[in-house]
């Protein structure tokens, strides 16, 4: 088991009240799996997701990463762990304005073990479909684009699992889409998907889904037949396509 939590919570104390954003959840997923958490705002689906990252500690419960109980582990351990074992993307794409598209992907490497040279990020770029866009800066280009650097970074480590929060909020039908199709394929390559949305469409891209409501797991079921990016890209009128 890749992700396995045992009645995890958090809790905020706040205005000298708890407020339970994460309320006795059991988890687990299956290293190859692709899994959809979703739920409505203040569902908790966030903190679940920045919880399973490592980027949050539970106030109660344990949670095992890959077989490691990361409770155990000190700040440096940590993020040993997090860096080489998980690769976030976020909805707002979190690029460094002054560093182009190779260099921006390259950056989980300072925290690696890997070497800089350039290589790993031009192969990761050419995963996502970018790889003639390396020497850009991320405001020449298109959100859609932006994601897929940021997806790009976040395989740079070669991680065991994808997580994604809100990857497609900020985008048009088209690049949503592509991004999607992207995490389908690295689903299908064997890549461990975890990703966060509020939409319905986007998760049922997914092979289970997981709904989350006031902090709890309110149901948790495959998808039969998960649709297909790819497809629903081909379908998309000409001049949305062109966008």
């Amino acid at each position: 088991m890749i992700i396995e939590m045992q009645d995890i919570t958090k809790v905020y104390e706040m205005d000298r009240r708890s407020l339970r954003a994460v309320d006795g959840v059991s988890l687990q997923v299956e290293a190859g799996e692709f899994v959809a958490i979703i739920g409505p705002s203040g569902s908790g689906k966030s903190t679940l997701m920045n919880l399973i990252a490592c980027l949050d500690t539970p106030t109660s419960g344990t949670y095992e990463l890959d077989g490691v109980e990361v409770g155990k582990l000190n700040d440096d351990e940590l993020s040993l762990a997090r860096n080489s074992k998980i690769g976030l993307v976020f909805q707002s794409y979190n690029l460094l304005a002054r560093m182009t598209a190779l260099e921006n992907v390259e950056l989980p490497l300072l925290y690696g073990t890997h070497s800089a040279d350039g290589t790993a990020a031009r192969r990761a770029l050419e995963t996502v479909g970018l790889s003639e866009r390396a020497d850009h800066w991320p405001s020449q280009l298109s959100g859609g684009q932006q994601q897929r650097v940021a997806i790009a970074r976040a395989l740079i480590n070669d991680p065991a699992i994808i997580l994604a929060d809100e990857p497609t909020g900020a985008l048009d039908t088209r690049s949503g889409l592509e991004v999607m199709a992207i995490f389908q394929r690295l689903n299908r390559e064997g890549r461990t998907v975890v990703l966060v949305t509020h939409e319905q469409t986007i998760a049922e891209h997914a092979r289970r889904v997981i709904s989350i409501r006031d902090g709890r797991i309110a149901s948790d079921e495959p998808v039969d037949q998960p649709r297909e990016a790819d497809a629903e890209i081909a379908k998309l009128p000409v001049e949305e396509a062109r966008q």
